[in-house]
């Protein structure tokens, strides 16, 4: 090999170095991130907000730490109030605050979503579940959701992060749990109906109850019409109408024919 050769071999050596050192003495932080400077393994405070920053090569890397909001799918199990097994799918909303990313990495690390977020979430859905009978966990969801929201933020904010929503996605229940539900909703129904029936029959009734008065009524005042419009004349008149000229075999002495001469 020709000492020119070598010279070339060195001198692309050493170009090559320098590319890679001023290309490592840069570092672009994304939006909504921030990056998070670690010196020989040390931990800097303070972060890097987003562009373009310069870092020392070889000596300094920049950990990124996204502050954007973020989802959590959580699967957990917890036991209601009357001792009910309750799966629940949780959707959780949360971010890192900007200003705490440095410690969160230094104390936590990288991770911290399932060393923090994901055990603080089972542990108050624990605790808020166990305030509601099962059947009462389904029809109180926004409660639990914002109790979960509060609970969460209670124990987590300290740190740096905070919970934006929690979104419960289901509620399971054990099979022996959802018939009795479904008997009981059978039972309900079948006993609003006959409730329904009854009210019908004694609204039947009264309403006939109401038509047969109204008839008596109109029929006793009709005839206390007639009856009031009825003198001995008109009887008197009635009767010398409908006489064929013939007298009864027998007569009282009430009779109204002894009135006539």
């Amino acid at each position: 090999m020709t000492s020119k050769i070598r010279n070339l071999i060195i001198f692309a050596v050493i170009g090559l170095f320098a590319i890679l050192s001023i290309a490592n003495c840069f570092t672009i932080v994304d939006a909504g991130h921030t990056g998070v400077v670690v010196t020989l393994g040390k931990v800097n405070e303070g972060v890097l907000q987003e562009g373009l920053h310069f870092k020392a090569p070889f000596v300094q890397k920049v950990v990124k730490i996204d502050n954007r909001i973020v989802k959590l799918e959580v699967n957990t199990e917890a036991f209601s109030k009357d001792l009910q097994t309750v799966a629940t799918t949780l959707a959780i909303n949360y971010r890192v605050d900007t200003a705490k990313s440095y410690s969160i990495y230094k104390n936590i690390g990288a991770n911290y979503e399932q060393v923090l977020v994901a055990p603080a979430v089972n542990e108050v859905l624990k605790a808020i579940t166990a305030q509601y009978t099962a059947e009462e966990s389904v029809t109180n969801r926004s409660l639990i959701s914002e109790g979960l929201v509060q609970g969460l933020n209670d124990k987590l904010n300290n740190i740096g992060l905070y919970i934006t929503d929690v979104n419960i996605i289901n509620f399971d229940f054990s099979e022996a749990f959802i018939t009795a539900i479904e008997e009981k909703q059978v039972a309900q129904q079948q006993l609003l109906k006959a409730e329904t029936e009854k009210q019908t029959a004694i609204t039947n009734a009264e309403a006939q109850a109401e038509t047969t008065r109204i008839k008596a009524e109109a029929e006793a005042e009709a005839n206390n019409k007639i009856k009031a419009s009825l003198s001995d004349d008109i009887i008197r008149s009635k009767f010398y109408d409908k006489w064929d000229g013939k007298l009864p075999e027998a007569m009282g002495s009430d009779s109204i024919i002894t009135n006539i001469n």
